[in-house]
């Protein structure tokens, strides 16, 4: 699990928009550290006046020590983003130091590099490692609309003709099954983006038989099948019900709530915070990543950090099964 116990201040000593959504910021910490392609940083955030904590990947690290972000403002967000926005040189936040679950892996024969979105931040650290090493990379890059391609100048200077942008305003898709039939055999794959592709690369690399070691990913966790809205949630067990707000989870609200729940990653990777599912009046947007397709469609579990109910109401069954005193 994440250390989130240790943090340390940094300053804003940069503010940056690259896109008309996308913002990089520049932060200092106070104390020299490393960062590796993949890398992230936890920040603490303040979300209608409580406090809490967001992940961010690390685009790039500065000569002196510094760690450069990029944060998209997104309107449907749960509040983290538009905080991020506030900031402004000279503002001091905390921060952990920097930490690596989505590691890049040097020496295979090809990569092919596939970014979504945001989900550009860790790709971009990635190719730009594997360049300066002269590795054997491809790249796919799907945003919204051409100006919403953050870094794109910077990766035709890398990757030359080696990197392919879409856009949907431009009608243009990725033929997935066709690069990942053309990539070599013991080639890598890294994927970061909405759980749309995500499903869509994951599908195809399992149909056309690849070895799902040479399948590497991470998602921002909030992006569904449909928008976010209100629904409440019920304990049966523990004569609990709670309304869940459009732009909160139910792991933060039964949390609230006093209900002990397990969690780490927050993007719906991991699976610790998972609950068992014993009604459902309405349908459940899956967003994890940690089910399969077929566990999904039973709707018999569901991650409480990034899944929720499209609308109604859902009873759920904690794995904890101790009798704490909900806060009232």
């Amino acid at each position: 699990m994440r250390n989130l116990s240790v943090w340390h201040e940094a300053q804003v000593i940069g503010i940056q928009n690259i896109t008309p959504t996308v913002r990089e910021i520049h932060l200092q910490p106070a104390a020299m550290e490393s960062a590796q392609p993949g890398s992230h940083i936890n920040v603490k955030v303040m979300i209608d006046d409580r406090p809490d904590h967001r992940s961010y990947s690390v685009v790039r690290q500065l000569d002196n020590g510094g760690l450069v972000i990029a944060v998209k403002q997104l309107p449907d967000s749960r509040g983290g983003s538009r905080y991020m926005w506030t900031l402004e040189p000279g503002a001091r936040v905390s921060v952990t130091p920097a930490a690596c679950d989505f590691e890049l892996s040097y020496g295979a024969p090809e990569y092919l590099l596939i970014a979504g979105g945001i989900g550009i931040t860790p790709i971009f650290a990635m190719a730009r490692a594997l360049a300066s090493r002269g590795e054997k990379v491809r790249m796919l890059y799907a945003a919204r609309s051409r100006e919403e391609l953050a870094y794109a100048e910077e990766l035709r200077a890398l990757l030359d003709d080696s990197v392919q942008l879409f856009t949907d305003a431009d009608g243009t898709h990725m033929d997935i099954a066709a690069e990942i039939e053309n990539l070599h055999p013991k080639g890598e794959l890294y994927i970061c983006g909405p759980l749309g592709l995500m499903e869509a690369v994951r599908g195809q690399w399992r149909a056309q038989g690849r070895e799902p070691a040479g399948l590497h990913y991470e998602t921002f966790g909030s992006s569904g099948r449909h928008p976010s809205g209100p629904f409440t949630v019920k304990v049966p067990r523990l004569g609990l019900e709670v309304n869940v707000p459009k732009d909160r989870s139910i792991l933060d609200v039964l949390t609230e709530a006093g209900v002990e729940v397990l969690s780490d990653c927050r993007r719906g990777e991991c699976g610790l915070c998972a609950m068992d599912v014993t009604s459902i009046n309405g349908e459940i947007d899956h967003r994890d990543v940690f089910f399969s397709e077929e566990q999904h469609s039973e709707n018999k579990q569901l991650c409480t950090c990034v899944s929720r109910l499209v609308s109604g109401s859902i009873a759920v069954d904690p794995a904890w099964k101790g009798d704490p005193e909900l806060r009232k």
